[in-house]
């Protein structure tokens, strides 16, 4: 009778344990039961996501508080469109709206893109190739017939005809158009333009030279070359996989014509695959796409325009006690791009030794980035060899804690060893520069000393900082000279309250 009591009380247990386990495992949301084309089926080329520490599910909440942290986060894409509804052996369509951003996550069915309709560069080649080149090129232009998704006569959706025929259907009208994807200010929507472009075909008339069964993110870019930039289409693309529900890390497609970049590497590192639009010949059909916001709709980008007073929190303190004024979706996606890269995170990161500091200078040198630079950049710290050879002289003999000056000369380096040198950083330093961007992807307890000319009084690091919950520290410049001695005081302060 003991020994069956002590098994109960043993089974008892393991299930309890099992149930935690399971309660704290990061996990993504699955698709509706609802669709009865289940991705799930055409996963096995794709990547799976990365067992993130500060993951918290992704659930649409109707009744969320619009100004809550995760309505401008994570997902506050709570109001489902449908304009083609779904069904067996047809296409479908919808949009997930974010009131409080003024953007929607869109997806659909059995949707084929004729790449040689859209009039733009080809896109991917060498910036070597393609200098001088004008960016009108490289921006989508959407001609009839670009993208289109087979729909069926008993299906209601909202449209106007263009002319004669079942086929110049618009699956969006006008008036949606401007409710659910507006234009936000931006002069060249292209994602706006491609989904006011995209039109019915009758069930049946679908014809693909080549089919995608995977998820396919569809992604348009403008500033390609600026990691700010980058980084605010990385998190909408990423916040899309989220909110579409998809088990697996989806294949990515660009529809620009932008030559390649080395921060495309963290595009391919984050994604199953990376396609540029134009590498296609013929028409391609994909069974589930899904249309990703540009990056300017993002609250990464909206925060440095009005406020969004949400700061970085840990996940133990969000379990313990939800706020919805406090956020862990950057500290989410900064470990996305460290895992993304091999870089471990949560139970298998390597830990700083207390008995030293890195101090990472991201450096700014002059290199083109893209077809139109010319070369040069503005001036936004005058003294930057001379103050980085000064902090090196002072690390070198800093009494205390070792203090390691680490050289960021990142326009040099792979992303890889860039996101690196954050992760291994207990304090930061660099002038107001988008290298500072990386910070997104530092440990909550690196410290930021942004030094900001006169001329370059801007929010972007001090909000990302704010939003990520990392002690943050500014020194505003008369001109663009830094004096080494105050910098060096600024730091002596910050490492002694680091301890060893």
């Amino acid at each position: 009778m003991v020994s069956v009591l002590k098994k109960s009380i043993l089974l008892i247990f393991a299930f309890n344990i099992l149930s935690i386990y399971l309660y704290f495992l990061p996990r993504c949301p699955l698709p509706a039961p609802e669709d009865p084309d289940d991705d799930r089926n055409e996963l096995s080329s794709l990547k799976p996501w990365p067992s993130l520490p500060s993951y918290l599910p992704w659930p649409s909440n109707p009744s969320r508080d619009p100004e809550s942290c995760e309505s401008f986060f994570g997902n506050g894409f709570t109001r489902r469109v449908d304009f083609l509804r779904r069904g067996r052996d047809r296409g479908w369509f919808r949009c997930h709206h974010n009131a409080v951003l003024g953007s929607s996550v869109c997806e659909g069915g059995r949707v084929r893109m004729a790449s040689g309709r859209i009039r733009m560069a080809r896109g991917g080649e060498r910036l070597e190739e393609v200098l001088g080149r004008k960016e009108e090129e490289e921006l989508p232009v959407f001609e009839e017939g670009a993208f289109e998704v087979e729909g069926d006569g008993g299906v209601w959706f909202a449209g106007r005809k263009w002319g004669n025929g079942w086929k110049r259907w618009r699956v969006v009208g006008d008036e949606d158009l401007e409710r659910f994807l507006p234009g936000n200010g931006v002069e060249r929507h292209t994602m706006r333009e491609l989904i006011g472009n995209l039109t019915v075909i009758a069930k049946g008339e679908l014809q693909c030279d080549q089919w995608i069964d995977e998820p396919a993110l569809l992604v348009t870019r403008y500033e390609y070359a600026n990691l700010f930039h980058t980084v605010t289409d990385l998190y909408s693309s990423y916040a899309a996989s989220r909110v579409a529900g998809l088990p697996y890390r989806p294949r990515l497609i660009f529809v620009d014509g932008h030559c390649s970049s080395p921060l495309e590497e963290t595009w391919k590192a984050m994604f199953s695959s990376v396609t540029y639009a134009k590498n296609f010949t013929g028409a391609v059909c994909f069974r589930h796409a899904i249309f990703v916001p540009l990056g300017y709709e993002t609250a990464i980008f909206k925060g440095l325009s009005r406020k969004i007073l949400c700061q970085g929190a840990s996940i133990k303190d969000q379990w313990r006690n939800p706020d919805d004024k406090r956020t862990t979706r950057l500290s989410e996606f900064g470990e996305m791009i460290r895992a993304s890269f091999g870089i471990p995170v949560g139970d298998h990161q390597i830990e700083r030794p207390l008995s030293a500091h890195n101090v990472l200078f991201i450096r700014r040198e002059d290199y083109r980035a893209h077809p139109r630079h010319i070369g040069k950049l503005e001036s936004r710290l005058i003294n930057e060899q001379h103050l980085f050879d000064s902090l090196k002289i002072w690390a070198s003999s800093y009494q205390g804690c070792k203090v390691n000056l680490v050289d960021g000369l990142f326009a040099h380096m792979p992303m890889k060893d860039q996101v690196k040198a954050i992760q291994d950083a207990s304090v930061i330093i660099s002038a107001h520069g988008a290298g500072l961007t990386h910070i997104i992807s530092a440990m909550s307890d690196t410290v930021i000393l942004e030094i900001i000319g006169s001329k370059f009084r801007r929010p972007h690091y001090a909000l990302i900082a704010w939003w990520r919950g990392l002690e943050y520290h500014a020194m505003n410049l008369e001109g663009s000279y830094a004096n080494p001695g105050e910098v060096i005081d600024k730091l002596r302060s910050i490492i002694e309250n680091l301890g060893c």
